[in-house]
């Protein structure tokens, strides 16, 4: 859990409330490492989009080695998420 002030979904209101709609998807959820940012909605749905583009976006890169970067820059941070 983060310890920096969250909304939680079932609290989210107004343009928040959009944003974890888009965000969750089919999952139904949306993970805390973007939650941290849900008391600015504009910064949340900036961050999720440039998520979007470095990850599923035209690439040199296959999915796998950016989802292996991505994981070893995580545990190198000691990172939980």
């Amino acid at each position: 859990m983060a310890w920096i002030k969250t909304v939680p979904g079932d609290e989210a209101e107004g343009e928040l409330s959009s944003v974890y709609q888009r965000i969750a998807g089919s999952s139904g959820g949306v993970a805390n490492i973007l939650k941290i940012q849900s008391l600015h909605p504009d910064a949340l749905s900036g961050h999720f989009s440039f998520y979007r583009t470095l990850m599923f976006g035209e690439s040199p890169l296959s999915r796998a080695e950016r989802e292996a970067i991505a994981g070893v820059v995580s545990a190198e941070n000691e990172c939980h998420y």
